[in-house]
């Protein structure tokens, strides 16, 4: 063996051990930069992809805000990824412990942030916009802008001023800055969806349509027991069968609400039933303009299926409970309100 070869073998012995450190060393940076970023809350932290948004953009917004340690690994990762992937546009739950590749998937996935909401029965618009301010899904003033779009309404079929009445009330699953036309959209189909179950609904023009919502939403108003819906309905029918004043004080409550931007009022004084307002049922006969709140499938059930009676007045008479008596005249409507007060009196 020549006497250079120990010298060489050294050689190419140590370039080795250089080679596997440097590449251990590498694969630590790079196991290091790939895990978990530190300080992510427990609950997550929502991060939102926008148009236009691409993996160099994206991997600076996700280690500027803390959630990747390196912006140049998250494009390369993107880069192994091929043309075809492409991030979604919406907004993201990043957990804790989620390393970047993983962050990568669900960003590629489209798999976005949920939020639970439920809106009540007898919401108005303003009360349903801030619900959905509140919970991040759209902005109050995005919302009521949307609600009250001609070319929006007409698209869903809303030939009205407003979506008052058909933003039905229910839970619903949004992504995060979904919007105010998107949950629109989708609560009015909602709507369209649940109606569909009351077969007298189909084939009725929108202009009837509405006259039903209307009254369904007087009555979410007014009715406080299930069963007493459809009679609540009744009388209304009756009224209006007689051309006589609805006088629903659920109305006059919406006029000093909604059109008046007056807080809730704990008592009606006769000075409000006179107030000027088409919306005031106690002075201008038939139906109000247009509904006062979303009405739930109780009230549009009683509507479309009222009561055979020949009621004509119904008075709380149990405000615990919330149970009413329903009188054929004045005079019994009258002698109901007797009671009500010599009871209340002991």
């Amino acid at each position: 063996m020549p006497a250079s070869w120990p010298g060489r073998l050294r050689g190419i012995l140590l370039a080795f051990v250089v080679v596997m450190v440097a590449g251990f060393l590498v694969a630590a940076a790079l196991a290091f930069e790939l895990r978990p970023a530190d300080g992510i809350p427990a609950g997550g932290k929502l991060f939102s992809v926008e148009r236009g948004d691409e993996s160099h953009s994206l991997g600076k917004k996700l280690e500027d805000e803390g959630l990747i340690r390196s912006e140049l690994l998250f494009r390369v990762l993107a880069k192994l990824r091929g043309p075809e992937a492409s991030f979604k546009i919406g907004t993201y739950r990043i957990m804790p412990k989620m390393a970047t590749a993983a962050i990568m998937d669900l960003l590629l996935s489209g798999r976005q942030a949920l939020v639970r909401i439920t809106v009540p029965e007898g919401f108005t618009i303003s009360q349903t916009a801030a619900l959905l301010d509140r919970n991040g899904i759209a902005t109050a003033a995005d919302f009521e802008k949307a609600c009250h779009d001609p070319a929006l309404l007409g698209q869903l079929g809303l030939p009205f001023p407003s979506a008052e009445g058909y933003l039905f009330p229910d839970t619903y699953f949004f992504p995060a800055s979904y919007g105010g036309a998107a949950a629109l959209r989708e609560m009015v189909s909602t709507f369209r969806e649940r109606l569909s179950s009351i077969p007298e609904a189909a084939g009725l023009s929108a202009r009837e349509l509405n006259d039903r919502v209307i009254l369904a939403s007087i009555v979410e108003r007014e009715y406080k027991q299930p069963d007493e819906a459809p009679i609540i309905a009744s009388v209304f029918e009756n009224r209006l069968r007689i051309h006589m004043a609805l006088q629903s004080c659920a109305t006059v409550v919406y006029v000093l609400t909604e059109r008046e931007g007056k807080p809730h009022p704990e008592i009606i004084y006769d000075r409000d039933l006179v107030i000027r307002d088409p919306y005031n049922t106690y002075i201008h006969p038939g139906l109000p303009p247009g509904p006062i709140c979303s009405p739930g499938m109780t009230s549009l059930q009683a509507v479309f299926h009222p009561a055979k009676t020949h009621y004509l007045y119904f008075r709380l008479v149990d405000p615990v409970e919330g149970r009413h008596h329903f009188s054929t005249n004045l005079a019994e409507h009258i002698d109901a309100r007797e009671l009500f007060i010599k009871k209340v009196g002991g």
